[in-house]
């Protein structure tokens, strides 16, 4: 199938037979859009058609692509050295990356991994192995929530919903955790504490996506709600992670969503918009009291992981340069003000038929559906020059900070417009 009726180059149809795309039923789906190059909110493609990206990559591109300050930190750390193993070595940008975090985080000890996934792996890994160390092994199960999603390898897959997640094929092939409702008023909290009353014994940590499940939806509750959350946990002794992968740099207004709620977690796990969307890089940062149980005479008390890649120098400069931005940049006030143009400019959706609920956190505009035609969707958002992908039931935009107003309301029309057209269907 082509991409389009413009002729595709010869490295699209010499490559697509051998292509195996994520999260796509390669038989029935549409073929994927050739693109020859990025720029700002843009992607282009060989066709010449540009494109208003809505998404920044899975939510990656927080200063829009090809931003001059992270290209040109990258090329000189690449003439330089563009890598070296973490194990027994250690280089300046990994050191001055585990700092900056640690500071903006108040978690003073950072694990680098290679993705979100891998991130969430590190966490649950060493809460495990917190408690072991502690001598209470039997604490070797989480608690999660419904709609949550952490990441597609098998330890995240165990703590992310087994039904409504995308990884209702493996539920019974993990191991079984405690999912259950984020609790959302007094009745729930009480029920909330006396589960985990109950079963402490057996908890290492409750792991959680900080005001916003992003996948599972893009499902928000309250700074309360997670600050009594948090508070519960740390009542029964039980681990709190914070999953701030997707909101993490900004995206909900705040730093991190753990900001808006005073919460500093046991563990927090980072990733995503941590290079700018430059390369795949993530960190699991630790309370001091977690690392000190790993701090011992003993070798078996050490944290036995370490991915190849991990403090990559050249993803470490990236993400050096990202934090740059957020320091030298209005990041912050964009949020803001991408915050005040969505709600304004998604309301109308909420007149719309078919519309259950249009919301908005920092910058992430969400409208829901009660019925939706993703592949119909998608091919319609084309048409209108813009990059949105719907999930599950939602058509939702988590732009770039840096888009100008003029980009992101190009995309709101395109999405009043066409849910608009779906519901006269």
């Amino acid at each position: 199938m082509c991409a389009s009726k413009h002729k595709n180059p010869a490295w699209y149809d010499d490559g697509m037979p051998h292509l195996w795309l994520p999260y796509t039923q390669m038989k029935t789906s549409a073929a994927p859009l050739p693109v020859v190059s990025t720029q700002g909110c843009k992607i282009k493609l060989t066709d010449g058609r540009e494109l208003i990206d809505g998404i920044a990559s899975w939510w990656t591109a927080c200063h829009g692509y090809n931003h001059p300050h992270i290209v040109g930190m990258m090329k000189k750390q690449l003439e330089v050295m563009p890598h070296v193993m973490l194990g027994g070595l250690v280089h300046e940008q990994a050191l001055t990356l585990a700092a900056r975090l640690s500071k903006m985080t108040g978690l003073p000890r950072v694990f680098f991994g290679d993705s979100g996934s891998v991130a969430v792996e590190i966490a649950l890994k060493i809460a495990l192995q917190f408690w072991r160390n502690r001598g209470k092994p039997n604490k070797d199960r989480f608690i999660c929530f419904r709609h949550g999603y952490h990441g597609d390898t098998l330890g995240a897959m165990s703590v992310s919903d087994p039904e409504k997640s995308l990884h209702k094929a493996f539920r019974n092939s993990v191991i079984k955790q405690y999912v259950v409702d984020i609790p959302t008023d007094e009745y729930g909290f009480s029920e909330f504490d006396s589960l985990l009353s109950g079963v402490h014994g057996n908890i290492a940590g409750v792991i959680i996506e900080p005001l916003v499940q992003a996948a599972g939806g893009m499902i928000f509750h309250s700074a309360d709600i997670l600050a009594e959350i948090a508070r519960i946990a740390k009542k029964h002794q039980i681990l709190f992670i914070a999953d701030e992968i997707a909101t993490g740099f900004g995206r909900t207004g705040n730093m991190f969503a753990c900001n808006e709620a005073g919460v500093v977690p046991d563990i927090m796990c980072v990733g995503k918009a941590l290079t700018g969307g430059t390369m795949t890089l993530a960190a699991t940062l630790v309370t001091e009291e977690i690392f000190k149980a790993f701090y011992d005479d003993n070798p078996e008390a050490a944290f036995m992981h370490g991915p190849t890649f991990m403090g990559n120098p050249l993803a470490c400069a990236a993400a050096n340069a990202s934090l740059d931005l957020f320091e030298k940049e209005p990041r912050m006030k964009q949020v803001e003000a991408i915050e005040a143009q969505l709600t304004e400019e998604l309301r109308p959706c909420g007149n719309l038929s078919g519309v259950v609920d249009v919301r908005v956190k920092g910058a992430i505009g969400v409208v829901q559906l009660e019925k939706i035609d993703i592949p119909a969707l998608k091919a319609k958002f084309l048409e209108h020059g813009v990059w949105i992908r719907p999930l599950g039931d939602i058509v939702y935009l988590m732009p770039s900070f840096t888009i100008t107003p003029e980009e992101l309301t190009k995309l709101t029309r395109s999405v009043a417009l066409v849910l608009g057209l779906q519901g006269k269907r």
